[in-house]
C-alpha cells in the first residue's frame, strides 16, 4: 500500500480480499447498477407479490400499482430491499457485483450496517435518480457520505 493511504484491517466473511481504491465507478457502471437493481427489484416484487396472494387475496391492496398508497409502499420496499442487500453484502448490490463495483465511506473503508440502510432509505426521496446523471455527486452518497467505486480484488493490485 502506498504510504499515504491509510491502514484498513481486513474484515471476516463474503468479501475477504477488497482493498479499498479511490477510482470512482463512471456514470455508465452507476446507470447500469441502477437499471440491474431497478430489474431485479421488480423481479422480487413479482414473487413477493405472488407469495403474498396466496396467503390471502385480500392482501392484495398492498402492492396496487395503481393507488398512491400503493406507489408508497413500492416505494418503501425497495429502499428497505436496497439497503438489506448493500447490508448483506457489505455495500454491493447485484448491479454492483455484476459491473464492478462497490460502496464505500468517504475515507474508503466499508461502509456499516447502518450506513448501508441509510443509503437504502434516501433512495425513496424524489428524483434522487436524477442526481446521480452525468459524473454528479448523488444525493445518497452525499448524504451518506460514501462513494461508489470501482471493486479491486487485493491480489490484482
Amino acid at each position: 500500500m502506498e504510504e499515504n493511504q491509510p491502514h484498513y484491517s481486513k474484515e471476516q466473511g463474503l468479501l475477504d480480499d477488497f482493498m479499498p481504491k479511490f477510482t470512482r465507478a463512471s456514470a455508465g457502471k452507476r446507470f447500469a447498477n441502477y437499471v440491474i437493481d431497478r430489474i431485479v427489484f421488480y423481479v422480487f416484487l413479482y414473487l413477493f407479490s405472488y407469495a403474498l396472494l396466496s396467503i390471502d387475496y385480500d392482501l392484495s391492496f398492498i402492492l396496487k400499482a395503481n393507488s398512491a398508497f400503493g406507489l408508497l409502499m413500492v416505494l418503501l420496499f425497495y429502499g428497505l430491499y436496497m439497503g438489506l442487500i448493500e447490508l448483506i453484502f457489505k455495500g454491493r448490490s447485484i448491479g454492483k457485483f455484476i459491473t464492478g463495483t462497490i460502496a464505500v465511506n468517504h475515507d474508503g473503508s466499508r461502509i456499516s450496517e447502518k450506513t448501508a440502510v441509510l443509503r437504502g432509505l434516501t433512495r425513496l426521496v424524489p428524483f434522487n435518480a436524477f442526481s446521480a446523471l452525468s459524473d454528479a455527486y448523488p444525493w445518497h452518497d452525499q448524504w451518506n457520505k460514501t462513494y461508489v467505486v470501482n471493486y479491486v480484488r487485493s491480489d490484482q493490485g
